[in-house]
């Protein structure tokens, strides 16, 4: 199939080389230089602009950051909207609130696109490796269009239902888990290196003990490591914990682990590490107790 990837990050990059892998002919736009050339090495090719990307393709995917991101894709100058060859499927992956996807898939499926409110997780090596986990919904047009692209990229596919929007309910509360237990990671890390453990011991028990979080197990030696370049930039927390407490609030249901993590990640990016790897959300607790969280040699 004829496929349009509009998108090629730390996720986009592992997606979209599993489909060109899997036979499939990849179309793909992103704003940055290198991320495109890595398309064009994997068997891709490499788009102007979204536009230009959906010509003649039967699918395409969004993994865009944010949905404002996603508008532009879609409905911006030179978006996918003016190329994109009627009833191909879009394939939305992007995190954002559940109202958002209604909207998109309502107004594309006015236009004749049905729409796969798709979002993801695994993260970037899951991406590569073809084991990521789509909590998907959508029409049956929809899924049946969408599956051969996703078969390819998923470990798992959740089905919850026809209604756009509920994918990105389920997204929604998985980054509660996420967020919160990461953040409990780095605390209890650092709380534990001020004590005067060992921060990679700390890890090791933590993590074969009661105490286990995938979370934890994934960035855990990244904050031992000192590696805070992006793999997953620290303000996705941020962007979607944010989303997360502004649904609480419009339901009025308290979310107060997810408020203190979100403080925890908000701490973080005022002190300048937004566009740092989750990681690096353990400086904060190096900055006020004055500890480095690292492995002792």
């Amino acid at each position: 199939m004829n496929v349009a990837f509009i998108g090629l990050g730390a996720m986009g990059r592992g997606m979209s080389r599993r489909l060109i892998g899997a036979g499939h002919a990849v179309a793909g736009h992103d704003i940055g230089p290198d991320a495109c050339a890595a398309l064009v090495a994997a068997g891709g090719r490499s788009a102007a602009n979204a536009a230009e990307a959906c010509r003649e393709a039967g699918a395409l995917i969004v993994m865009v950051f944010n949905a404002e991101q996603a508008e532009q894709v879609l409905f911006g100058a030179h978006g996918a909207c003016e190329t994109l060859p009627k009833g191909a499927v879009v394939i939305m992956s992007v995190t954002m609130t559940p109202a958002q996807m209604r909207s998109f898939g309502d107004r594309l499926g006015a236009r004749g696109w049905p729409m796969l409110d798709a979002p993801v997780s695994g993260g970037a090596a899951a991406a590569e490796q073809g084991q990521l986990s789509f909590m998907a919904a959508g029409s049956d047009e929809a899924f049946a269009k969408a599956e051969p692209l996703l078969a390819p990229m998923a470990k798992r596919v959740y089905l919850l239902g026809a209604e756009c929007g509920m994918g990105s309910t389920m997204k929604m509360v998985h980054q509660i888990a996420a967020g919160a237990n990461l953040a409990v990671a780095a605390e209890l890390t650092a709380f534990g290196a001020r004590m005067g453990l060992d921060p990679g011991l700390i890890y090791e028990i933590v993590n074969n003990a009661a105490g286990q979080s995938r979370m934890f197990e994934i960035v855990g030696p990244r904050m031992l490591d000192r590696d805070f370049a992006p793999k997953g930039p620290l303000e996705i927390f941020v962007k979607d914990l944010g989303i997360a407490l502004e649904a609480a609030k419009a339901n009025r249901f308290p979310l107060p682990m997810a408020a203190a993590a979100h403080q925890l990640y908000l701490a973080a990016a005022a002190h300048g590490h937004i566009a740092e790897d989750t990681a690096a959300v353990v400086k904060v607790y190096e900055a006020l107790s004055g500890v480095e969280v690292k492995r002792k040699t």
